[in-house]
């Protein structure tokens, strides 16, 4: 029975927990604010095109077609140039009219009862991302429910992507469709842990709710695959129950015959939206993407600027404005965060990747239980698909855009906080610091000998650095220290998206 003292320490983790968790809510509503009202019109990516659909369904109510005249890379061009003047119009701009129409239809709406007003359906876009950071937060606390840190933090993460809050705070159907597959994710993570045998209503809910990501955005569609994963997961927990013969039978009575209803149920929900696109656009186009295709003439294709540059150049751009545009790059990609910016998120994700492949080194020889393992995989498969989907864009068009990954944002999100968690524990506190030493040197020698030390990359590792020792030094308060580390790398991300709109978007759109 607990004792008094452990009441009161449980009851204060929970109101800490209230308290941390109401605080990132609320800075990201405020951002999420900040960058819908302070953001210039149009100056979101594809915004005009996911507008005027949402224009066209309620005006014209009946579904658009896309056609030829709906992309003019030129005119496009001119736009983007002059940031998007009053006297030029966006209304001929519909290349985003073969997307799937749940989004558009839930906004319609809301154009109807704020009279077409632009910022009222960029805060809609919000709404849906309050509900990516609560999702973020439950299903990382299902994996690791006595770690409180990792939950949260993996919601801070989510919530603290300037780009990301840029993205869910403008008119397009990402945000539907990342809440979407956070509510799947959950559902799949959930799976995992049920003790006993599956519920069928479980697997017509999660056929329901693949069935709305498939008419909200293809995006969504790496859930397919993963509901097969997930159930292969959930195979090997209950073989280790049941024993192999127990297990030959269990996928042929239950696992396919679930995997099977979520097909099914998912299938006939999206079944009339493929059947219109076939019809409309023939040549089994059910997706509309071959429409999509032939259309988008004079958008630079990936063939094209490696016969240009070479693989050399094309890679290292892909790279580079991958990871700068996943993090911050505004507008049409035309305004970058600041370098300093860029070198602090550079050593901050290096700090966690190193956390993370310190975390499956001992998680993996270790006696972890099945369950939280599995969850582990099913996050990284996400991970994984979701960069196998950007890389074939990216076979056919440059499209070097980060925010293309954020399907995969809580896992992302929750393996950086997980690495954060181990990176940060005292046995490897003198390695961590050992490496921040050797990067410091490194920077000061190699832009010493360009002409002038790096200040500031040398000031950020520096305090990095004696953070990390004087942790080490002062064991005696080491728990403190390591919240206090824990706190200031969210607390930098959490300040640098609220400055984000006053230091890159409104001076440069």
């Amino acid at each position: 029975m607990p004792t008094y003292l452990d009441r009161l320490i449980i009851g204060a983790m929970s109101i800490t927990k209230v308290i941390l968790f109401g605080t990132i809510f609320c800075i990201y509503i405020i951002a999420g604010v900040l960058f819908a009202t302070l953001t210039p019109h149009w100056q979101a990516p594809d915004e005009p095109a996911h507008y005027n659909y949402i224009r066209y369904l309620a005006t014209e109510k009946r579904f658009p077609e896309l056609v030829a005249g709906c992309y003019n890379e030129a005119y496009l061009a001119e736009l983007k140039s002059r940031k998007f003047p009053a006297d030029l119009s966006i209304g001929d701009i519909c290349y985003e009219f073969h997307q799937p129409p749940l989004y558009y239809l839930l906004a319609t709406p809301i154009y109807w009862a704020g009279d077409g007003s632009l910022v009222i359906l960029r805060l809609l876009s919000v709404v849906f991302g309050a509900g990516i950071m609560v999702f973020a937060f439950l299903i990382a606390q299902t994996i690791f429910p006595n770690t409180l840190s990792i939950a949260l933090g993996t919601m801070a993460f989510v919530a603290f992507v300037p780009m990301h809050i840029a993205i869910l705070a403008s008119v397009n159907n990402d945000s539907l469709a990342e809440l979407i597959l956070a509510a799947l994710l959950f559902l799949f993570v959930r799976t995992l842990f049920v003790k006993g045998q599956l519920s069928i209503k479980y697997s017509v809910l999660m056929g329901v709710l693949l069935g709305l990501g498939l008419l909200t955005k293809t995006t969504v569609y790496i859930a397919v695959p993963l509901v097969i994963i997930m159930m292969g997961l959930r195979g090997l927990i209950e073989m280790k129950m049941l024993g192999s013969v127990g297990f030959l039978r269990l996928v042929t009575d239950r696992l396919l015959h679930h995997v099977g209803i979520i097909y099914i149920v998912a299938l006939l929900i999206a079944l009339p939206w493929f059947g219109r696109n076939a019809f409309l656009y023939g040549d089994a186009d059910i997706l509309g993407l071959k429409r999509h295709d032939a259309i988008v003439v004079g958008q630079l294709r990936t063939a094209e600027m490696i016969t240009e540059v070479g693989y050399g150049v094309y890679l290292n751009n892909f790279i580079n404005t991958t990871f700068r545009s996943f993090w911050g790059q505004f507008g049409w990609m035309a305004v970058p965060m600041d370098n300093r910016v860029y070198l602090f998120l550079t050593v901050l994700t290096c700090i966690a990747l190193g956390g993370g492949i310190a975390y499956a080194w001992k998680v993996f020889s270790s006696q972890t239980p099945l369950e939280q393992r599995s969850a582990v995989m099913l996050m990284a498969s996400v991970i994984v698909l979701m960069f196998m989907a950007y890389s074939w864009y990216n076979l056919t068009f440059v499209q070097f855009q980060g925010r293309y990954l954020f399907p995969s944002l809580i896992p992302l999100g929750f393996f950086f906080a997980l690495g954060l968690h181990e990176v940060f524990r005292q046995q490897w506190g003198w390695g961590l610091a050992a490496a921040l030493a050797i990067v410091l040197l490194w920077i000061i020698i190699s832009t010493g000998f360009q002409g002038g030390i790096d200040k500031w990359a040398a000031l950020i590792l520096g305090l990095a650095f004696l953070l990390v020792v004087s942790r080490q030094v002062l064991s005696r308060y080491w728990t403190v220290l390591t919240v206090l580390l824990l706190v200031l790398c969210y607390a930098g991300l959490g300040f640098l998206t609220l400055i984000a709109p006053f230091w890159f978007v409104i001076p440069y759109l």
